[in-house]
């Protein structure tokens, strides 16, 4: 039986990076690795990639790329300032998230 990770980034939303290499910078999420516990960053943490030629990208070359962010190095980005995230259920039961900084609720 899978264990499933409840992650608190999702695609699309507005990043900050907390350590590393890229710290202070903010970007958006493009895509969520929920069984690594990473995320990949639009425009962070760029890597250089050596990629032989195929039919698909017959020049081949050096390539730069976002490689994934650990997730707990992010803080979600609401409205202008990073916030931690929490969860309440609305009118109907289902569960939301919410900023604690604003109690704004997001999605």
């Amino acid at each position: 039986m899978e264990n499933k990770v409840k992650i608190h980034i999702k695609k699309g939303d507005t990043v900050k990076v907390l350590s590393g290499d890229d710290k202070g910078s903010q970007g958006k999420v493009l895509r969520v690795l929920p069984k690594s516990y990473r995320a990949i960053v639009e425009g962070l943490n760029m890597v250089t990639k050596h990629q032989k030629p195929t039919q698909t990208r017959p020049e081949g070359g050096i390539i730069k790329m976002e490689a994934p962010i650990h997730i707990s190095n992010l803080m979600v980005v609401v409205s202008g300032t990073p916030s931690r995230l929490g969860r309440k259920s609305d009118e109907n039961g289902k569960l939301k998230r919410y900023s604690k900084k604003s109690g704004e609720i997001i999605d």
